[in-house]
């Protein structure tokens, strides 16, 4: 956990969060400022800033996120969806805690 993470913040349950899901390795929460109907990220408790931090010692944390992914989406009602995973400040990245963002259920903005 990072002290000024606020997506650790979120983890811990120091800042409040429209919980979809959470087990011991990820909470996930609708997204703040939505690109859709439904947008929710995934995010792990494992604080790690972005995915090119990652190495082979992440594979499985990665492998079972993306796999969350279509489960919570039709969970939120979504038939199909699109996923993002920004990386860096130039990639858009705006949180430097690795996280998904799951949308979809109309048009979107990415």
């Amino acid at each position: 956990m990072s002290s000024d993470c606020i997506f650790c913040k979120i983890i811990s349950g120091a800042i409040p969060a429209k919980k979809i899901y959470e087990d011991e390795d990820f909470i996930a929460f609708h997204d703040i400022k939505p690109m859709a109907k439904v947008h929710f990220l995934i995010v792990p408790k494992l604080h790690v800033d972005t995915l090119k931090d990652c190495d082979d010692s992440h594979q499985v944390l990665l492998g079972s996120a993306l796999l969350l992914a279509p489960k919570l989406a039709a969970e939120q009602g979504l038939a199909g969806f699109k996923t993002l995973i920004n990386t860096g400040r130039e990639g858009g990245q705006e949180v430097f805690h690795i996280h998904i963002h799951v949308f979809g259920g109309g048009k979107t903005d990415a």
